[in-house]
């Protein structure tokens, strides 16, 4: 990809398309020097999540996880005109990935419990799908900022873990995204 986009006036170069969430698309940037992550808010419909404004949600969203304490990536700069964040990158392998090569480490089934041990009395829950999680030297970092009030069917223990091994449901997920 040889594109460039900016943020408030500063031209960073894109390398490549990171993935596409809910919310937007996310792409690895660079502006010479550093490497960032550049989120570009989109509008396309979502037939099971209602949005109110995308780019506040962001703001509001990092703020609530930071202050909880959750590990994530720092928001660096937001473009409210062109509905762009741009955030550190955080260079490691998703909990995806790792699973996909049956390599993931049991320190990050610990380290999400321990995210969750103080999310839960914060009455918030984070999306809990392993592409929104990356192991840096060791340390997991929840890469998204997305989160919500705290409901029992959308927690670690009744949703998340689901797709945190090798069962039916993320099985199924990676056929179908690998197709």
């Amino acid at each position: 990809m040889d594109t460039t986009m900016t943020v408030n006036g500063v031209e960073y170069t894109v390398h490549k398309l990171l993935g596409k969430g809910k919310g937007g698309y996310s792409y690895l940037v660079t502006n010479g020097e550093r490497q960032y992550v550049l989120k570009q808010i989109h509008h396309e419909p979502c037939d099971y999540y209602q949005f109110g404004d995308k780019l506040d949600s962001e703001i509001r969203d990092y703020a609530r996880l930071q202050a909880i304490g959750i590990p994530l990536p720092e928001l660096i700069a937001c473009d409210r005109a062109q509905e762009r964040i741009l955030k550190e990158f955080i260079d490691g392998e998703t909990v995806y990935s790792l699973l996909l090569q049956d390599a993931l480490p049991e320190t990050c089934l610990d380290q999400v419990r321990a995210m969750c041990a103080i999310l839960y009395p914060a009455n918030t829950n984070i999306d809990y799908f392993p592409t929104n999680f990356v192991l840096q030297d060791g340390r997991l970092y929840y890469i998204d900022y997305e989160c919500n009030d705290y409901m029992e069917q959308w927690d670690f223990e009744h949703w998340g873990i689901k797709y945190w091994s090798r069962t039916p449901e993320f099985l199924q997920y990676a056929k179908e995204t690998s197709t």
